[in-house]
């Protein structure tokens, strides 16, 4: 049988030119992006679309933007949306059909336009901030005081970023002295990682600042507040602070949270639901002195207060001294003769009182005499009663009794000690 047969890459290229016939224009899509990655100067693209009601995928595709391209599309679009292009992300993309005979078909991305990205992320700020209110939580770090003294410092940051050492340094060669304590809690501070690790951090804090208030007599760290720190970096790196799970975590902290990670036209929505939101971490530190240093101009008006307060005290009580010691002579002369009548009268009615309480008291001892009698232990003992005695007192309830305690039995003819047992 000699039926006509082609080749794989015959058939192949008969779908190329099929394609090309039937798609020769360039089209507009959108899409979400499930995955995004650069290899060689090229960028890579998974596209896909999810059915809105049940969130499942419903179509997928391949696409690539190749160098020449994309060295123009990728700055523009970082410098638009101010973040790069990530998973996750709906897209607006012009592409092209192609089919190649060895590597089979993909997109050809041209052009990506920034707004439709921009609208996304829009919606996607407003609804989780939409959701934070809800819940109640946004305005909850506000609700927060700064303690008066804010020394204890805990601090979020990449351990080698230049803003943490601006912001340490600040701190320490401070105008007026002032000494603080800062503990770094190192942490992802751009790109995927940046939640999870930053919530890691608080997690460690909440967890020693809990055993510092459980433990108040140990050496345990404590802290006043948190200051997270984000020094430099591209402004397309701030997409990390606006999670919902970050946001949420922020919110809820039971310590101030102070944020110095952005830029001056970006606030991020962990600057919103922050305590107190800084532009720069050297901004964070100028907060922190400015506080203390209001604080101590508290401390210093008020201990000049009290010192004008108590020198006026002073001054008063010597005048009213010195105006008394004027009247003192005229007041104590008549006070002398007072109190010389009152003595002359009472010396004429004293033997007669005297005589009275005398008489009165010997009348009250014999009747006392007589009640002590009756009340006489060693009557008690020979009436059979006994007395239990610990440390040479008497044992009224056994409750007051443990188990090796030597106690003293007293009866009409001697003493009994013993041991408790239980």
């Amino acid at each position: 049988m000699n039926t006509p047969h082609l080749s794989l890459r015959q058939l192949n290229l008969m779908v190329r030119d099929a394609i090309e016939s039937a798609l020769p224009d360039e089209y507009w899509v959108e899409a979400e992006l499930s995955e995004c990655r650069e290899n060689g100067g090229h960028c890579y693209m998974e596209l896909i679309e999810k059915d809105e009601r049940s969130n499942t995928p419903v179509a997928r595709a391949s696409a690539k933007c190749w160098r020449q391209t994309w060295t123009m599309v990728k700055p523009y679009f970082e410098r638009v949306t101010g973040q790069p292009l990530r998973a996750g992300m709906k897209v607006l993309l012009q592409v092209y059909a192609q089919y190649h005979e060895a590597y089979g078909f993909s997109w050809i991305v041209t052009d990506i336009d920034p707004t439709y990205t921009i609208g996304d992320m829009a919606r996607k700020r407003q609804e989780i901030i939409r959701q934070l209110k809800e819940e109640g939580v946004f305005d909850l770090q506000r609700e927060l005081q700064l303690p008066m003294f804010t020394k204890h410092i805990a601090v979020i940051s990449a351990e080698s970023a230049a803003g943490y050492g601006d912001f340490c340094h600040q701190l320490e060669d401070n105008d007026y002295g002032f000494r603080f304590e800062v503990t770094l809690f190192p942490a992802i501070m751009q790109g995927e990682q940046v939640e999870q690790s930053i919530v890691a951090a608080l997690n460690q804090i909440y967890e020693l600042q809990s055993n510092h208030t459980s433990h108040l007599s140990s050496r345990t760290s404590h802290f006043d507040c948190v200051v997270i720190l984000r020094g430099g970096g591209a402004i397309a790196d701030l997409s990390g602070f606006d999670t919902l799970a970050l946001a949420e975590n922020v919110a809820q902290f039971p310590l101030p949270i102070i944020t110095g990670i952005g830029h001056d036209r970006d606030e991020s929505i962990l600057d919103m639901v922050s305590h107190t939101k800084v532009k720069t971490p050297t901004a964070a530190a100028a907060f922190l002195i400015d506080h203390m240093y209001r604080i101590w101009k508290r401390v210093t008006d008020a201990e000049t207060f009290i010192s004008q307060y108590v020198g006026e005290r002073i001054r008063y009580q010597q005048q009213l001294i010195s105006q008394l010691s004027t009247l003192i002579p005229t007041i104590a002369l008549r006070k002398l003769s007072d109190t010389r009548h009152r003595t002359e009268m009472l010396e004429s009615r004293l033997p007669v009182a005297i005589e009275r309480q005398l008489s009165e008291q010997r009348h009250l001892l014999e009747r006392l005499s007589i009640r002590l009698q009756g009340l006489d232990p060693q009557l008690l003992l020979k009436r059979g009663y006994s007395i239990t005695l610990l440390n040479g007192k008497a044992v009224r309830d056994p409750m007051e009794l443990k188990a090796g305690d030597e106690i003293e039995t007293r009866v009409e003819k001697g003493t009994i000690k013993s041991t408790v047992k239980g």
